[in-house]
């Protein structure tokens, strides 16, 4: 049964004393102003929204859960202190002044594994919720306006190693091995015993990565050669693998391998479902290395950058000190004083300058108006773009235009107001770079599209509330 908050007190509570007195004159101004913008009931309703959806009759049947207050503090806890689930938990238990600001009092603080399982069905549309009533929290204290905005993109990273073929077929034998042994020992042996060929897989990687350097001290050919025989011999190891995996898939399903107890039949069931799932990919990593290493295809379509998370692109945003980052690329788009308005996570890399019309309309949205000013990198220049914002409502379109330039568009361009326009874009560097180091959004540490919108969510949420807590409305 879902509850709002604790509705009775401890009864050690009653003997101490209210805990409000006791953490009198020990909260720091940044909690009191938090626990004062976590105190909106709409912020609650959108956690009570989400954790009635879990079961059809959730609000009025079964145990009491945690309540959403507690879940919605607890959360945004961990992510505005950097903290983990394990960590998390910690702190809460052990300070009385967090006890108050996570609205726990003398309760039981849920565990690590109770945080997890919130956060996941929360999820990327209940951090959305939260990150559009906070929006809607800065436009009722006044700290935004909507006069001006700015967008920019970045690229968060998934949290994958850096992508060889090697590597990525060292993964999928270590994993496929993984799984078949564990079937094995809920089902017992049937026909062979699983052959385990980690260490000879290893064994053939150490050969291409010194084959590989020595490309410099050896002559072309000769190293070529060298590193191509590796290749097929870690190939033939990695097909004997894939095969032994769809043998063991087959017999599963064939019913010859048959689990004897409750667990084992989970166990069997779970393993399956990734064998299929990885053999897929290793079959895709099989192609890639066969067109790369011996077709010479170095440009081979849909690269597969990781088997655990497929959905990471090579993006390249020309840093000299990361040439390509492993992630997806994330639109941040901001209004006034840092608040960040706007975020999204694409599927597929679009181009810089596909972005700003919609960026003009996710602003007309939010305020109701247009923005004034409207800055922006030049990779989101196009003169239909200029056009189309401008017909859109938007006074002063600060982007700076490519290639040849006519001589209206180097006087503007050398104007007052756009060069003071290009100095508020600027802050979008400096606003991505917190959301990185701050605010988590360097590297994601969820799986999946999913876990990156939620990642990501919660890095913005983040930020919107440090920009609140420290500049309240005036």
């Amino acid at each position: 049964m879902i509850e709002r908050r604790h509705r009775q007190r401890s009864v050690f509570e009653a003997a101490v004393g209210p805990i409000e007195k006791l953490v009198e004159g020990l909260t720091d101004r940044e909690l009191e102003r938090l626990d004062q913008i976590l105190t909106d009931e709409k912020l609650v309703e959108v956690v009570v929204e989400r954790l009635a959806r879990r079961r059809p009759q959730s609000r009025t049947r079964g145990r009491r859960g945690t309540p959403a207050e507690v879940a919605l503090r607890m959360l945004v806890l961990k992510r505005l202190k950097g903290w983990s689930f394990e960590e998390t938990e910690r702190e809460v238990r052990r300070s009385l002044v967090y006890r108050h600001v996570a609205r726990v009092y003398f309760e039981r603080v849920p565990d690590s594994r109770t945080l997890i399982r919130l956060s996941g069905v929360i999820g990327p549309e209940g951090v959305e919720a939260i990150h559009h009533r906070l929006v809607e929290l800065a436009r009722e204290e006044g700290v935004i306006n909507g006069r001006r905005g700015r967008v920019d993109t970045t690229v968060v990273e998934t949290n994958v190693h850096y992508p060889t073929d090697s590597g990525l077929l060292g993964d999928g034998v270590r994993v496929l091995t993984r799984w078949m042994k564990r079937i094995e020992e809920a089902t017992g042996v049937i026909g062979r015993r699983v052959r385990d060929r980690a260490r000879a897989t290893t064994h053939r990687m150490l050969e291409i990565g010194r084959a590989a350097r020595s490309r410099a001290k050896r002559g072309k050919n000769q190293a070529r050669q060298r590193l191509e025989n590796s290749y097929r011999r870690l190939l033939a190891l990695v097909r004997a693998t894939v095969r032994d995996a769809q043998r063991v898939v087959s017999e599963i399903v064939a019913g010859v391998r048959v689990a004897l107890t409750e667990r084992a039949l989970l166990i069997t069931e779970c393993g399956r479902i990734e064998l299929e799932q990885m053999v897929a990919l290793v079959r895709r990593v099989i192609e890639q290395t066969r067109a790369r290493v011996f077709g010479g295809d170095t440009h081979y379509p849909g690269k597969l950058l990781s088997v655990f998370e497929p959905h990471s692109e090579a993006i390249r945003k020309g840093k000299a000190s990361k040439p390509t980052e492993f992630g997806k690329l994330v639109k941040i788009q901001e209004a006034e004083r840092q608040i960040v308005i706007d975020y999204e996570i694409y599927e597929h890399r679009p181009e810089d300058c596909a972005l700003l019309l919609p960026a003009v309309a996710t602003h007309t949205k939010t305020f109701g108006r247009p923005p004034q000013l409207l800055a922006a990198d030049r990779g989101f220049w196009s003169r239909a773009n200029k056009r189309a914002a401008k017909a859109a409502g938007v006074t002063k379109v600060c982007v700076p235009a490519q290639g040849r330039l006519s001589a209206e568009e180097r006087a503007e361009q050398h104007s007052r107001w756009f060069r003071r326009g290009q100095r508020f874009r600027t802050g979008c560097e400096g606003r991505i770079s917190v959301l990185k180091r701050r605010d988590g959004l360097g590297r994601c540490r969820y799986r999946g599209m999913r876990g990156m919108r939620r990642w990501v969510g919660w890095g913005v949420v983040s930020n919107n509330l440090w920009v609140l807590v420290n500049k309240p409305a005036k």
